[in-house]
């Protein structure tokens, strides 16, 4: 894509500096202080005049026709800490941001809608984006330049310069907006594939092949720093092996699996993960928590320890959840956003992971005798080292060499450690805690409530399941609307925001897997609806995917469809995988054809780039390979498919009932005399059996 060279002008000109004067920002008061987010709340005090993204404030910007700056970041990203006490608490920053522009402050969490739209754009200027994203558009919304985190000289200057060309030659401008639109269009859209959908085992083959040449093979992930943890990408991994009997591809991703367990980026005290390492072997993390990332690996833990057997997979979920429990669940059994990466240092500052690190003296004094064995066991050594004498506790070495070493028995080092988490917890728990992002996101619970199913199914923990139900009922009565959509927020008694697709994806595929513990036929049922509603305010017939916002929601600059896997699946590989569930509990022939035609236009794409496509990996798996329908029918229903439960069968879904039944997969097998298990593919079911072992012997891997 060509851009005028003014483009290149303000890139160039954003490497000047120039000087401004200090900063008093107590004495002022925005916009913002009328906004729940506490994100947008954390600016409302900047001397920068801040509104939210709204109506009022689009309006605004065509009124005055003022050229708008959108600066977009959230409440754990520390590069935006960063750049507003730098920029933003500065007075005469300010003056220049206030002369100029209409300013807007948008919580990506809140408005992932406005995000998307911008951030594809700094990502065709730059080649690259992140937080925080500053882009300036003109006063209809369309972007002319953007860029993330700038020193303040660098700021000012850019700014500066901008709204100068803005009065002398707008023109220039605008011709650079049309270019840039041209992009972004081309970048919401999605290619229909005409071909048939033909989805073969050697295609995913081919795939993985090429994809395991990014491996990392000493520390697990791909190679290089930094290291995000992707759950999606090893859930994929993980099952592919198991189904292929590849035993080097289950290897590396349990050598990633234990490497992220035991690296720094996990918290050794507490338990949950941090958001990703800036560095190759997972010691130095971004120190935000994240709930997504958390609910994600304990359902990936889950499986994998259900396929492994291996008690460390069973430790991380058990010591994640519980930090769930204790720091991220409210009174009305949602679960808060994240926490931040930064909390005051021992000098009153902000300070990026100072709640977490260590230092050698205080460690001794703490620990005593026990020093020398926990200095061995979590490297408080030249390779825990971090900075400012700071230690990051990481592991290298497996429980059976520790005991080696030191002579020691299992049951001797798992008091120490029990111990050891005690004592620093309660050290730790005295200093400043970082800042909690308290908004409960409709998708993020939905992630955390298939993680708690995917608990309860593995380790038949009944807190787990109790935990999953209070949550789902807290999603049907607070964020669930009369009219049969949902909101994306919650926070203090008042939901809003319509929903995106994001929630409606991840909160249907909890649904569905927690009916398929439950059996309890209304969340099935109420996943069939809300996968309705997607379809009437969602859908895009001309390419059968589903946009990201809906027909109900303003017009931006454009209507995004997002379909690559990120940190995050995307919201369109969930719903496909949600339709193929859907059209065999329904027997739903638009659920199926949508399914096969969504995976069918994003196939051209997944060879190139196979990480960016794993969950849809994941649902060609269900093509390539026999998938089963596992009904079970009668009194002791719940038993059995609990037993069943203990193997690791990824190719299935279960349907079962205690009672008469009306469900396609279930009409007619109910027998109040004896439980039976009907395995059956495409409604073709084998000869029931009333042994769980015997249901199995007829599943193909």
């Amino acid at each position: 894509m060509k851009y005028t060279a003014l483009l290149f002008f303000i890139i160039l000109i954003s490497c000047k500096s120039e000087n401004t004067k200090k900063k008093n920002q107590h004495k002022y008061t925005n916009a913002l202080i009328k906004e729940t987010s506490p994100y947008l709340l954390q600016h409302a005090h900047n001397p920068v005049d801040w509104h939210a993204w709204n109506d009022a404030t689009l309006e605004k910007a065509k009124t005055e026709n003022k050229l708008m700056l959108i600066s977009v970041g959230y409440s754990s990203c520390h590069w935006c800490h960063v750049m507003e006490h730098e920029s933003f608490e500065d007075s005469l920053v300010a003056q220049v941001m206030n002369t100029n522009y209409i300013n807007i402050k948008v919580d990506r969490e809140e408005r992932p809608d406005v995000d998307q739209v911008y951030i594809n754009a700094v990502q065709l200027m730059k080649g690259s984006a992140g937080w925080p994203l500053n882009v300036v558009a003109l006063p209809d919304g369309r972007p002319i330049w953007g860029d993330t985190y700038l020193p303040k000289e660098q700021w000012v200057t850019v700014l500066t310069q901008i709204s100068k060309l803005y009065k002398e030659n707008p023109n220039a401008l605008i011709e650079q907006a049309e270019n840039i639109q041209n992009g972004i269009n081309s970048i919401a859209i999605v290619a229909v594939n005409n071909d048939a959908p033909v989805f073969e085992k050697q295609f995913i083959e081919n795939a993985v092949n090429n994809w395991s040449k990014t491996f990392d093979n000493t520390f697990g992930g791909t190679t290089g720093a930094a290291k995000f943890m992707m759950p999606s990408n090893y859930h994929f991994l993980l099952r592919y092996a198991y189904q292929t009997n590849n035993s080097t591809l289950l290897d590396f991703v349990n050598l990633t699996l234990k490497k992220m367990a035991y690296g720094g980026i996990y918290d050794h005290i507490a338990g949950g993960f941090s958001r990703y390492s800036t560095d190759g072997k997972w010691h130095i993390p971004h120190f935000e928590k994240m709930l997504y990332d958390n609910a994600q690996l304990v359902s990936l833990y889950s499986d994998a320890y259900l396929l492994t057997k291996d008690t460390l997979y069973k430790d991380i979920v058990t010591e994640t959840l519980q930090f769930i429990k204790n720091e991220m669940t409210t009174s009305e059994n949602a679960f808060y956003a994240s926490f931040d990466a930064d909390s005051f240092n021992t000098e009153g500052h902000l300070e990026e992971g100072a709640f977490y690190v260590w230092q050698k003296e205080a460690l001794k004094i703490a620990l005593k005798e026990d020093f020398s064995l926990f200095s061995d066991y979590y490297n408080i050594n030249d390779y825990g080292l971090w900075e400012k004498n700071n230690y990051v506790l990481i592991r290298k070495n497996d429980d059976a060499t520790i005991l080696e070493k030191h002579n020691i028995t299992k049951q001797q080092l798992h008091e120490k450690k029990a111990h050891w988490k005690v004592t620093l917890a309660g050290i730790r728990n005295k200093r400043p805690k970082p800042r909690m992002d308290d908004k409960a996101l409709t998708s993020w619970n939905g992630l955390m409530l298939k993680a708690y199913v995917d608990a309860y199914r593995v380790f038949k923990d009944e807190t787990y399941l109790s935990s999953a139900e209070k949550n789902a009922a807290f999603l049907s009565s607070k964020v669930l609307r009369p009219d049969g959509g949902l909101n994306h927020t919650y926070k203090e008694n008042e939901s809003k925001i319509n929903g995106y697709l994001e929630d409606y994806a991840t909160v249907i595929e909890a649904f569905i897997a927690l009916y398929e513990v439950t059996l309890n036929d209304i969340w099935l049922i109420t996943a069939r609806d809300l996968t309705q509603y997607t379809f009437n305010h969602f859908y895009d017939e001309k390419s059968n995917m589903f946009f990201y916002t809906s027909n109900e929601d303003a017009s931006l600059v454009s209507r995004n469809i997002v379909y690559h896997d990120n940190v995050i699946p995307s919201s369109n590989s969930i719903m496909a995988k949600n339709l193929f569930k859907l059209q065999h509990y329904f027997d739903n022939k638009t659920f199926e054809k949508t399914a096969m035609r969504m995976l069918n236009n994003v196939k051209p794409e997944m060879l190139k780039y196979p990480i960016a496509f794993s969950n849809w990996f994941d649902l060609m798996l269900n093509y390539t390979n026999p998938f089963y329908e596992v009904v079970v029918a009668g009194n002791k229903a719940n038993e059995k498919i609990s037993e069943i439960n203990h193997y690791y069968i990824p190719n299935k879904l279960i349907a079962g009932s205690t009672t008469e039944n009306d469900l396609p997969l279930l009409k007619n097998r109910y027998n109040p005399e004896q439980t039976l298990i009907y395995v059956c593919v495409n409604k073709t079911c084998k000869l029931p059996v009333s042994e769980v072992k015997k249901a199995v012997t007829l599943l193909d891997k």
